[in-house]
């Protein structure tokens, strides 16, 4: 029988017709390795997140006192954190789609661009201002994206 076949046994009438497909052990083996290198960036992720998080609740109070910088850098924690481990989920409960290592892959991206944005402009608002400004946006989009394609792609089912 080839991958893709419509089976249909003769002698039982219970049996549906339905569409076989088994996917070659390349593209499997494929999503596997996808599935692990995204689940690996997810763990790291997370667990800068909590460093991150640590140091602005400690350490940064003593390079910065402005109120809203502070907060602003417990945001970019809290969203590395929750999505870290959206990512992380993503990747192992769903790794073997498209939607789930989409999903992770936007987590990620997300992660650098929101979060990593707004880390280095807590740290220097007047060096990183121009330039990583515009980037925060794009990194929540990608958290919207990442949601989003999670919601479509699995159609409300886990695997």
């Amino acid at each position: 029988m080839s991958p893709r076949t419509l089976s249909h046994d003769a002698t039982d009438e219970n049996t549906p017709l339905v569409v076989q497909h088994q996917p070659s052990s390349s593209s499997s083996q494929a999503a596997a390795t996808a599935m692990s290198i995204l689940a690996t960036l997810a763990a790291v992720s997370g667990a800068t997140g909590v460093a991150l998080g640590a140091f602005g609740a400690h350490g940064l109070k003593k390079r910065i006192s402005d109120p809203a910088r502070l907060q602003s850098w417990g945001t970019a924690a809290q969203y590395q954190l929750i999505h870290s481990v959206a990512a992380l989920v993503a990747a192992n409960t769903m790794g073997q789609t498209r939607a789930g290592r989409w999903g992770a892959g936007l987590f990620l991206a997300g992660i650098s661009m929101f979060s990593g944005s707004i880390y280095l402009l807590t740290l220097d608002p007047a060096r990183f201002g121009k330039t990583l400004g515009p980037i925060t946006p794009l990194g929540g989009l990608c958290f919207i994206a990442g949601w989003t394609v999670l919601a479509v792609g699995t159609r409300g089912r886990l695997r």
